[in-house]
């Protein structure tokens, strides 16, 4: 089982704050920004005697809801199709759990969450990686790369769009051509869609359940804890109009009994947020982007492509080890009091050096704080031991 490249370095942090050191944290996809009113007010005015369990499949009454939310984005599901689970995390699980067996293989193009690669280790599956670059901009290589590493074994295709940890978003061609070899091969389609509501550029948002023909291959991967700014609920979502799927889900579902209760509560009521809750945040996030990749971009040896999505991206630095850096910055560095937290990125692949010389970094922070911390990993980048020249990156 790997680390958490996004958490292993959490202690490192902590004893830098011990030690009166400022951290920057831009390691972890933790918004910063406020949850909607409407699902605190939720939480505070429970009125129920009893904190019973909830069905396994999750609460009528959200599911109900969440149909209508779907609606928004042209995706027509039945509260029937949708389960809920303990954030995407468990619904990745149990997608994984539910349609592969032991040895089965898995396409996920590189850089990914690192999480995948746990719970495919956790089902006995192997991952297939398919490289992308950070030069092209994470764009998917062509369809013949894909069809090299399929083979007896492969049993589904895994993408996050937009994507964590890039911000890629998948364009109308790139679906395309992911639902032709679905179709071709009889595979599944993971889909993790998490960060739906953050797309910054003019190209539509295309969902798998959009895609024609693979209905039943397709297999949805959501969660409130971005949307909403509700990680610490752990409410997330499975859904797919395959029955065979559902019901090999439910047995899981059942034997962890239910979803979280009052999780379940605060999300229903967040999807009456207002129109000006969901404006202002992406608002903010677009700043953001502004913000940080104008900065890095100005760092000599930096290098990051623009994210059209989700509020991530991955920079190349000049640096020996990505790993080796962050953890000076967290053990040995500070500037003015002040350090900055990052995510390798070479976690977030599965290729040996790969990533070697990239971070992943999240621009979940205010902009006066991503100010200061640019001027932070430029003063880092300046003074670290291990630093390259940029002429031979």
């Amino acid at each position: 089982m790997p680390e958490s490249p996004i958490r292993k370095l959490a202690p490192l942090a902590t004893a830098a704050k011990k030690r009166g050191i400022k951290v920057y944290k831009l390691n972890i996809g933790q918004p910063d920004l406020p949850t909607p009113q409407v699902g605190l007010d939720a939480l505070k005015h429970i009125n129920r005697t009893i904190l019973e369990y909830s069905p396994s499949q999750g609460s009528l009454s959200y599911r109900e809801k969440l149909t209508g939310y779907y609606k928004r984005y042209d995706i027509n599901v039945s509260a029937d199709d949708i389960i809920i689970t303990s954030g995407g995390s468990e619904a990745v699980l149990f997608a994984f759990m539910s349609c592969l067996n032991p040895g089965d293989e898995i396409i996920i193009p590189e850089p990914a969450y690192a999480n995948y690669m746990a719970f495919a280790i956790s089902v006995g599956a192997k991952i297939r990686t398919i490289a992308t670059t950070i030069e092209e901009g994470f764009s998917l290589p062509k369809v013949e790369k894909f069809e090299e590493l399929i083979n007896e074994h492969t049993r589904a295709i895994m993408i996050c769009n937009p994507n964590n940890p890039t911000g890629y978003l998948y364009t109308r061609r790139e679906m395309n051509q992911i639902r032709d070899l679905v179709k071709k091969y009889d595979l599944f389609l993971f889909s993790d869609e998490v960060y739906r509501e953050y797309i910054y550029t003019g190209s539509p948002y295309i969902s798998a359940m959009h895609l024609m023909g693979v209905e039943d291959n397709v297999i949805l991967i959501d969660s409130v804890s971005k949307r909403y700014s509700e990680c610490g609920i752990r409410i997330g979502a499975l859904i797919t109009r395959n029955i065979e799927v559902r019901k090999a889900v439910m047995k899981f579902c059942q034997a962890r009994l239910s979803p979280p209760l009052l999780g379940q509560i605060v999300a229903e009521a967040s999807l009456d947020a207002p129109e000006e809750y969901y404006r202002t945040v992406y608002d903010e996030y677009v700043e953001r982007r502004k913000c940080l990749i104008d900065g890095l971009n100005k760092i000599p040896g930096v290098y990051s492509p623009i994210p059209m999505g989700a509020f991530y991206t991955v920079a190349k630095l000049p640096v020996d080890d990505s790993e080796k850096f962050c953890r000076w910055c967290l053990e040995e560095f500070s500037f003015e009091g002040e350090t900055v937290m990052m995510a390798p990125a070479a976690g977030f692949y599965t290729t040996p050096g790969a990533g070697i010389n990239q971070v992943r970094i999240a621009y979940v922070l205010n902009k006066h704080d991503l100010e200061k911390a640019l001027i932070v990993l430029r003063e880092a980048l300046d003074k670290y031991p291990g630093r390259v020249d940029t002429e031979r990156l």
